[in-house]
């Protein structure tokens, strides 16, 4: 069927969506609008936009972020559950997508399957943007980003490792590396490794390391960052005893840390499941960073709206 585009129509479905200078533009402005914000500067530049934001899977940070941010900007977010609208009942996600392109200015969709918010982009005549897939998590990990810049000016030279499984957060941070040019070391158990489309992808353009490991004491060795997320993501949860048994010795606990460099900082997108991925010692110490990172997840996200909105 024919698709009516806006010329100037861009949706963010991957970090590949963005050049390394619009990320750099991006990381900027987060820093602009959080300025403005501690500093009670009214800023509405998306004052009488609306923004409609699908969730199939259900989400605290995503939401709330992405719903504030949008007021805080001077729009408005409408949530919608496939239960509230047709697409719970059957209706294509081309109707939807076009439907819906005539009475917002924009959609936010969090979903277990990439290929559709492809397809949401494909029929919508508004800038789409992932909030999440099985396969990718593009805002969390720019806020992530950013969030390192934050503490060391730039993510030159920077080395990363992710520890767990190799799932959507770590097929995002692997796109992230290659754009931007720091190395990387995924610690996974071999069954669990990254998708293998997106780490062939990347690696053809990285000028930078990405190294997939299976010893978690050898993946923080002379890294700065130690990022981790939960061993059982949402639709996996029939595979959680599995899960459990095959992440033995890939828990971020003090006695990791202590292969690391001791300035190495911890993240974690949460939510948190304290004592199997990550220890509540850790998570609560000197080291982690990790509500500095959910806190950005609004200031990153409003510079995104701002720019596709």
């Amino acid at each position: 069927m024919p698709v009516k585009k806006q010329k100037d129509k861009r949706d963010l479905l991957s970090i590949n969506d963005l050049t390394r200078d619009e990320v750099d533009e991006l990381l900027e402005h987060t820093a602009k609008l959080k300025k403005k914000l501690k500093k009670s500067i009214p800023y509405q530049p998306l004052k009488g936009k609306t923004l409609a934001m699908i969730f199939s899977k259900s989400s605290t940070r995503t939401r709330v972020s992405f719903e504030v941010g949008m007021s805080q900007l001077g729009g408005q977010a409408i949530f919608l559950t496939p239960g509230d609208i047709q697409l719970g009942r059957g209706e294509p996600l081309a109707d939807t997508a076009r439907t819906l392109s005539r009475y917002v200015d924009g959609i936010l969709i969090r979903t277990y399957s990439q290929d559709d918010v492809v397809d949401l982009a494909r029929y919508a005549d508004v800038p789409v943007i992932n909030g999440l897939t099985d396969l990718l998590h593009p805002c969390q990990i720019l806020s992530d980003i950013y969030t390192i810049v934050e503490r060391r000016g730039s993510y030159q030279g920077l080395k990363v490792a992710h520890i767990g499984d190799g799932n959507n957060v770590a097929n995002t941070w692997i796109q992230a590396a290659a754009l931007l040019g720091f190395d990387l070391n995924i610690a996974c158990p071999p069954k669990y490794q990254p998708d293998g489309g997106i780490l062939d992808e990347s690696l053809k353009i990285a000028s930078s390391k990405i190294n997939i490991l299976h010893d978690p004491r050898e993946a923080v060795k002379d890294v700065e960052v130690i990022n981790t997320d939960v061993w059982t993501s949402m639709g996996q949860e029939a595979e959680q005893e599995q899960r459990l048994s095959d992440f033995q010795g890939f828990q971020v606990n003090h006695e990791l840390l202590s292969s690391a460099p001791p300035e190495a900082v911890v993240m974690h997108c949460l939510p948190a499941h304290r004592g199997e991925e990550i220890t509540e010692d850790v998570l609560e110490g000197k080291q982690s960073i990790v509500f500095d990172q959910a806190e950005n997840r609004l200031h990153l996200q409003k510079a995104i709206l701002e720019k596709f909105l």
